[in-house]
C-alpha cells in the first residue's frame, strides 16, 4: 500500500508542476523515477518508445509504464491518476479564469515564460534519453545513431508523420539490431 501511495504522490507532484505535456515531462519522470529506485535508467530508456507507439498522451503512459512495472495494474492506476489529476483540476479553473484575463500583460508574460523552459526542456529529455540509446560507455551505438538522424530529418525537414516514422524506424530496428 505504501508504493502505491508513493507512485500517486510522486505523479502527482511531476503533474503539478511540469509544464509543457509530457516530452517536457519526461526529464523530470526520469530522474523522480530513478532516484526513488523503482526503474533503472536501461529499464527507462524504453519508457519513450512505449510511450510514443501507445494510444494516449506520453506523460500519461509514461506513468502507467512505470507505475505497471513498480506495482502491477494498482500501480499504473494510482500514477496516471496522480500525474492526470493536477492538469485536470488546473484546466477547469484556468479555462474559467482565462476568458475574462486573456489579454492581461501578467497572463501574457506568464505564457512568454513559460514557453522557452518548455523548449529547454524538451531538449534535455533529448540529451537524457539519447545518452541511454546512442551512447554505452564510451561507445557509440552506430545503427541507433543514424536511425535517430534519420528520424529527425524525416520529421523536422519532410514533415513525415511520427506514425510513419515510427513504424519505418521500428521495422529498420528489426533488422538491424536483431
Amino acid at each position: 500500500m505504501t508504493a502505491l501511495l508513493t507512485l500517486f504522490t510522486m505523479f502527482f507532484k511531476i503533474g503539478a508542476f511540469s509544464f509543457g505535456g509530457g516530452y517536457a515531462m519526461l526529464p523530470l519522470i526520469f530522474q523522480t523515477v530513478e532516484k526513488s529506485g523503482f526503474m533503472t535508467a536501461d529499464a527507462l530508456a524504453d519508457l519513450v518508445p512505449l510511450s510514443q507507439v501507445t494510444p494516449g498522451p506520453v506523460a500519461v503512459n509514461a506513468a502507467t509504464y512505470v507505475g505497471f512495472n513498480a506495482g502491477g495494474v494498482l500501480g499504473a492506476a494510482c500514477s496516471t491518476i496522480g500525474v492526470a489529476l493536477p492538469s485536470f483540476v488546473l484546466i477547469i479553473i484556468v479555462s474559467s479564469f482565462l476568458n475574462k484575463f486573456h489579454e492581461s500583460r501578467i497572463v501574457t508574460g506568464v505564457f512568454s515564460g513559460i514557453r522557452p523552459i518548455t523548449a529547454g526542456l524538451i531538449a534535455s529529455a533529448v540529451i537524457v534519453i539519447g545518452k541511454t540509446v546512442i551512447v554505452t560507455g564510451t561507445h557509440i551505438n552506430i545503427i541507433p545513431a543514424v536511425i535517430f538522424v534519420i528520424s529527425f530529418i524525416l520529421a523536422a525537414k519532410f514533415k513525415l508523420s511520427p506514425i510513419k516514422i515510427t513504424l519505418i524506424m521500428a521495422a529498420i530496428g528489426v533488422f538491424a539490431c536483431s
